[in-house]
């Protein structure tokens, strides 16, 4: 099994199913043309003996070497994050998701970019709510440093679990900061600002599994009150201006407080299909 010089980063907290996480670490591993040298799993607080045991049969079975690292207390995903990128041993990450199924060509697409200069490579990611091979819609990202940078303006240019990653661009940053369900877009742009090179690739080599209850969590007030103290950062940074700041406030503070019925539908209208001028 052909392996590169990166590390496959993988959290998991006491809510996974460990059929799943058994089928995500399959998916990133074995099933790759090009598989991660090792992997790293941060168990993110007590999990249930059915997972732990999941977790043991893993590290035992794996066909590379694995580092299962097992915190006290549930930190959040941007600590155990953070605790993860303290155990890799090598200078790029691969991101991955508990409950998500890596495309077998996944890895070798995007290191091929990381090996040309790339610091960070997302790509797109079909959703999928019971059945991978029958994906409900498909989330298509921005391609190129301008449009990735022009679409960071307004929403996350970057699908998180499909991230491929250098170490050192993270460091420079300061690594993942807790921002509510919005670390992911914080952290990318944080990457842009300091000048990273970040490319995606638009085919979706992830297929990423959604909860029923997933748009209900995108929304409410908690969700509105995070968007906003993002968008200040942004306005403080400078990455956004005043008018922009303005219509992001309006428009996507109203969003999280739409009812979860009416956040699928413009979700996957507008956001899962890709916007105009975002396709390469």
């Amino acid at each position: 099994m052909p392996t590169a010089d990166f590390s496959l980063l993988l959290p998991v907290y006491a809510g996974d199913d460990p059929a799943f996480v058994r089928t995500a670490f399959r998916s990133s591993v074995g099933e790759q043309t090009l598989s991660p040298a090792e992997a790293v799993i941060v168990q993110d607080g007590p999990v249930p003996d059915a997972l732990a045991a999941e977790l043991d049969r893993i590290v035992a079975e794996s066909p590379i070497p694995v580092r299962l690292v097992r915190l006290s207390e549930n930190l959040g995903l941007a600590e155990a994050l953070n605790r993860g990128l303290d155990a890799v041993s090598h200078p790029v990450i691969a991101r991955m998701d508990a409950d998500d199924v890596s495309v077998p060509e996944r890895f070798a697409r995007q290191w091929e970019l990381i090996e040309a200069g790339f610091d960070l490579v997302g790509t797109g990611m079909a959703e999928f709510e019971s059945d991978p091979d029958r994906p409900a819609s498909v989330r298509t990202p921005p391609v190129g440093a301008a449009r990735i940078r022009e679409h960071a303006r307004t929403h996350n240019p970057f699908n998180h679990p499909t991230m491929m990653y250098r170490v050192s661009a993270l460091e420079r940053i300061g690594r993942y900061e807790p921002f509510g369900r919005m670390e992911d877009y914080w952290l990318g742009v944080r990457l842009i600002d300091s000048g990273a090179r970040v490319e995606n690739i638009a085919e979706p080599l992830l297929r990423y599994r959604v909860g029923s209850g997933s748009f209900a969590r995108r929304g409410g007030w908690r969700e509105a009150r995070t968007e906003w103290k993002l968008q200040r950062e942004l306005l403080r940074m400078g990455f956004v201006t005043v008018p922009q700041y303005a219509r992001n406030v309006a428009m996507k503070g109203a969003y999280r407080l739409l009812p979860a019925g009416v956040k699928r539908v413009l979700f996957r209208r507008l956001i899962s299909r890709g916007l105009p001028g975002d396709r390469a």
